[in-house]
């Protein structure tokens, strides 16, 4: 065997061996790093409470405590007694509460979050239970995007079987791209008092509590139907009165006489009478993006947090930032 020849193969063989190593250890280490690069430290915020006292905690244990305050544990249809949820409707309400504190950090440019629901999201930590711990848990890091930026991630009760745009639900003066209407269908689990409901209202009442909006129109005679939105929601009332007429806004006479009397704007039944409006009609909350009892049909359906949370927006992408 020449043995001048078998040296340098050898020696070729030896340095090729090397580079693969070496291009394999560089390969997974870069594999590895790209997806730890793409994410961040998970957040520190200030949760400013209503009596002024500040709390500083983790993204993860603010979001823990809002899936219990905006959720939390209630009766479905036929049930008296409280119940945890499925995990997957907390997990996706999880991904939308991260969302949307995310989006009110990037447009206070500070880290403080009030704990109201009025000026942020509604905070319990009282009601965390091991299952809201695990759906956290369960998708911890997880945003929602739109062409990379966090989006607003609305939520409501209850559809009443169709969600709503945001100009219809919210009054906002055009819809972004992520948010649209989508049937939901029927609901065998809602509560029966959420899924339809009636209302009386003065006409009295209507017009104090619209004074305290600075909408004044003296006595109030009629209240009618002005528009209608693509769901049917009611996306402006007139109100007649002894000094004028006045439109307002559907979910604005909405919040003014009050939410959980006045449960939504997809009203099937509207009549002045006697002094009163007697009304009618589906649903819980302004109806804009996610409903947490379609959610709680979806998950009892076996879909994952996030096909229900892809379910009711647009285009979105679910990203892990930590």
């Amino acid at each position: 065997m020449d043995r001048s020849r078998l040296q340098p193969m050898a020696i070729l063989a030896v340095v090729l061996l090397l580079a693969l190593g070496a291009l394999f250890f560089v390969s997974g280490r870069s594999g590895q790093g790209d997806d730890q690069g793409a994410r961040g430290e998970e957040p520190t915020i200030t949760l400013v409470h209503e009596d002024g006292r500040r709390e500083q905690m983790g993204m993860e244990e603010y979001v823990k405590g809002v899936v219990a305050g905006e959720m939390g544990r209630l009766p479905a249809r036929g049930q008296t007694e409280e119940q945890d949820w499925p995990e997957e409707a907390y997990a996706a309400q999880a991904i939308l509460a991260r969302s949307f504190a995310l989006r009110y950090l990037e447009e206070t440019g500070g880290n403080e979050i009030p704990a109201q629901h009025e000026a942020a999201q509604a905070y319990n930590p009282g009601n965390i239970t091991p299952v809201i711990e695990r759906g956290v848990e369960r998708t911890r890091g997880e945003v929602m995007t739109y062409q990379g930026e966090t989006v607003r991630a609305w939520f409501h009760s209850y559809s009443g079987g169709r969600t709503a745009t945001a100009r219809e639900g919210l009054g906002q003066e055009s819809d972004p791209p992520y948010i649209k209407s989508v049937d939901t269908g029927d609901n065998e689990f809602v509560p029966e008092d959420v899924a339809r409901w009636q209302v009386s209202l003065g006409l009295d009442e209507i017009a104090a509590a619209l004074r305290e909006q600075d909408i004044d129109v003296g006595e109030v005679r009629d209240v009618r139907i002005g528009a209608r939105g693509p769901s049917q929601r009611v996306t402006e009332f007139v109100v007649e009165g002894t000094e004028g007429t006045r439109t307002v806004i559907g979910n604005d006479f909405r919040l003014a006489v009050g939410p959980e009397r006045l449960k939504s704007t997809l009203i099937d039944e509207w009549e002045v009478s006697g002094g009163r409006v007697i009304a009618s009609g589906r649903g819980f909350g302004h109806g804009v993006g996610l409903s947490q009892w379609d959610a709680y049909k979806m998950a009892r359906e076996g879909r994952s947090p996030e096909e229900i949370v892809e379910f009711f927006f647009e285009g979105i992408e679910i990203q892990r930032r930590w």
